[in-house]
């Protein structure tokens, strides 16, 4: 069909202009509102307001006191023998909790039926009846030998003698604090993945160079935060061992209190103070300890405190920049 003359076809029309570009104008981003959040925000600021208040201002808490006993001689010297039992005690403890550990996995039902029984009595009787038992133990056993099982003994010993305020302490507390690090233990163990032990296994390692090479520094991820909570509660743990004739920090301010009563309120305040500094430096103890076992395990370490607060200062920098170029 013949098309007539002078008309366009479409392929030889001429293409139609672009629209005009749309001009961009710089819209804000609005954040979503959260009136909830800042009410309670709001409401904690407040509450801890309120509480720093009453602490400065209230005379009951004699601060001024507080201050001349805080750095006492006897207070520190209360202190060093509350580090003390705790740093044995810790060592005794976790060193207790391994091989009760140990025991409860082997193939031997008596070891399994020794360390459960063990572990089951210590965590059921409180701790300081473990630790009057002990104090008054001279009473059922006046000696102790050894000798053979049954028979002649060959070494006696005056058991009052051997038995000193600090030595039923650290026994007391190591006792029971074996008994929860048993399971700590276990727990972390038991957390390695079964083919880690079939490739220690296949390449013909012993069986004591698989635990202490292979098993037990991947368990230490797992124990590490769980043992530290529990020498928190061991440093805590330690007041306790006022009641055996051992002045600690909690014993020494006990002391004291009773020597001067007005100074009451102030030596506990002293104490608490102490307790926390204690437990915070064992918390960032935790800190470092958990990032250097995490090595291996995670693509990037977690950041440091320090580090942190660098990033939350470039991060408020950045902000600011964007906001006054805006």
């Amino acid at each position: 069909m013949s098309e007539p003359p002078g008309a366009v076809t479409l392929a030889e029309a001429p293409p139609a202009d672009p629209p005009p570009p749309r001009k961009l104008t710089a819209q804000r981003v609005q954040p979503l509102r959260r009136p909830g959040r800042w009410i309670a925000t709001v409401v904690v600021l407040v509450l801890a307001a309120q509480f720093v208040h009453g602490l400065v201002t209230n005379p009951f808490y004699q601060w001024d006191r507080f201050g001349y006993w805080f750095l006492r001689p006897t207070i520190l010297d209360g202190l060093l023998i509350t580090l003390e039992v705790t740093a044995w005690s810790a060592v005794l403890g976790l060193l207790g909790g391994i091989l009760l550990a140990l025991a409860r996995l082997s193939r031997s039902p008596v070891l399994r039926a020794a360390s459960w029984t063990y572990v089951w009595a210590l965590r059921s009787i409180p701790l300081i009846v473990v630790l009057l038992f002990l104090y008054n133990f001279s009473a059922l056993y006046k000696t102790l030998s050894l000798g053979v099982p049954f028979g002649p003994a060959f070494l006696t010993f005056d058991e009052s003698r051997l038995a000193t305020d600090m030595a039923i302490a650290v026994i007391g507390l190591s006792l029971n604090e074996a008994a929860y690090a048993a399971e700590v233990v276990r727990g972390g163990i038991l957390s390695v993945d079964q083919g880690q032990h079939e490739a220690a296994s296949a390449l013909g390692l012993p069986k004591g160079y698989q635990f202490r090479r292979i098993v037990f520094p991947q368990a230490l991820r797992s124990i590490t935060p769980n043992y530290v909570n529990q020498l928190i509660g061991l440093i805590k743990s330690t007041s306790l061992v006022f009641y055996v004739s051992l002045l600690d920090l909690f014993g020494t301010a006990q002391s004291m209190g009773s020597t001067y009563p007005g100074d009451i309120v102030p030596l506990l305040l002293v104490v608490t103070v102490w307790y926390l500094i204690l437990t915070s430096l064992v918390s960032v103890v935790q800190f470092y300890v958990e990032r250097y076992f995490a090595r291996g395990a995670t693509r990037s370490l977690p950041p440091t405190p320090l580090q942190k607060l660098r990033t939350g200062l470039r991060d408020l920098r950045e902000r600011a920049r964007r906001e006054a170029a805006v």
